[in-house]
């Protein structure tokens, strides 16, 4: 029988981190290992970096916690500071991605209702993730997630990912749909990145049926693909946009930001967060912001991810059991012809920590700040893995 008192909605953990300092973590066994992963894409800066540490301490020392009864101005700073990097408009501030979506999606319905839509409908993405409250979870393309949480939030109409054909012909069929919500790289799906001018061409399609194009920049924001938003690779504006895990490095917040036709639809009443935004987290994310750019870290990680993606496509060109290796900036995906979760338990038992995706892709979401001997150290030790297999 189990003797721990926690839900058991994570499986068996066997591994127990206790420390970090920049790009390595250490367990309860004195074990060191080289992280890969960030928290899934979260720590971008690394553990324990200074700047995020005297950030959080000087804030703990003064205030946590108000509400959004009062001023907060730690959140109108980041507010400024994102949308400065951003080109947005507004911000409303979560705890989590998730919780960023879901105010994505109530501004979806607002924006719709109030234009007189009848059932205003989102479209949205096969084998996409955006979360696993209710609304996300229906939101979100994978079955298993889904399965056992019936009946699903309506309002929402699947069609592929990367075919804008499929989105033409949704328009056609149907005319209640008020916005698009898409990854610009679908990150739980499988590193799967899209044409070129895909968010070009979806930019056009809402600008043509007057909807809104929300971009989930969940995993893909705060500079993990060389720009802030990986919609800035594409040079076009979404209307709304999410983000979370790396604004933080670890603390948690959630932002959704709007412009032009989403700006202004969430009006006072219409949502709210009691811990959104609250004078902890918004100063952990001054620091990060502040940080990514003092340091030019956004631009080692396009840097730095386009020599991984190189590298590893040349050490891995004959290996027969790898179908693609396929990356933007620090969002890497190697995909196998095979399924291959042992390969985390693998990747441990050399000091890595790695994880798997979409079944058979093993997913690299390394640091910021990852040195070059680190670098190849990734590569070499990945390389090996997929060798043994």
């Amino acid at each position: 029988m189990s003797m721990t008192r926690l839900m058991n909605t994570y499986g068996n953990r066997t591994l127990t981190l206790t420390r970090g300092e920049a790009s390595r973590v250490w367990d309860d066994q004195g074990n060191s290992y080289l992280d890969a992963i960030s928290g899934i894409a979260v720590c971008g800066l690394g553990h324990a970096h200074p700047a995020v540490t005297q950030a959080l301490c000087t804030q703990a020392q003064q205030l946590l916690h108000t509400s959004n009864l009062y001023n907060i101005p730690q959140q109108q700073r980041l507010a400024d500071l994102l949308c400065e990097a951003s080109g947005m408009e507004q911000v409303f501030f979560s705890n989590s991605g998730a919780e960023a979506n879901e105010a994505a999606l109530k501004i979806a319905r607002k924006y719709g209702n109030d234009k007189g839509t009848q059932k205003p409908t989102v479209l949205v993405m096969e084998n996409s993730f955006h979360g696993r409250t209710l609304a996300t979870l229906s939101a979100t393309g994978n079955k298993k997630v889904q399965l056992g949480f019936e009946p699903l939030v309506e309002g929402f109409i699947r069609v592929p990912f990367n075919d804008t054909d499929a989105i033409v012909a949704a328009a056609e069929k149907h005319d209640n749909i008020v916005a698009v919500l898409v990854e610009p790289v679908q990150g739980e799906g499988g590193i799967r990145i899209p044409d070129a001018d895909y968010l070009q061409t979806l930019r056009g399609l809402c600008d043509q049926h007057q909807w809104l194009l929300m971009l989930d920049e969940i995993q893909t924001g705060n500079g993990r693909t060389g720009r802030f938003f990986a919609y800035q690779h594409a040079d076009v504006l979404p209307d709304v946009v999410t983000t979370a895990k790396g604004l933080g490095n670890g603390v948690p917040i959630g932002a959704c930001l709007a412009r032009g036709l989403a700006a202004g639809v969430l009006q006072p009443g219409n949502h709210g967060s009691t811990f959104g935004g609250n004078p902890l987290a918004c100063s952990a994310g001054i620091a990060v912001m502040e940080t990514l750019h003092a340091d030019n870290l956004i631009e080692r990680a396009g840097v730095l991810g386009e020599r991984l993606l190189n590298e590893f496509k040349s050490a891995l060109a004959d290996e027969e059991k790898v179908i693609d290796v396929r990356g933007k900036g620090l969002l890497l995906g190697i995909e196998l012809d095979r399924p291959c979760p042992e390969l985390v338990e693998r990747a441990r038992s050399k000091g890595l920590l790695i994880n798997v995706t979409a079944g058979n892709t093993i997913r690299l979401l390394p640091t910021f700040i990852l040195t070059d001997d680190e670098a190849r150290e990734l590569v070499t030790r990945v390389v090996e893995l997929i060798r043994e297999l």
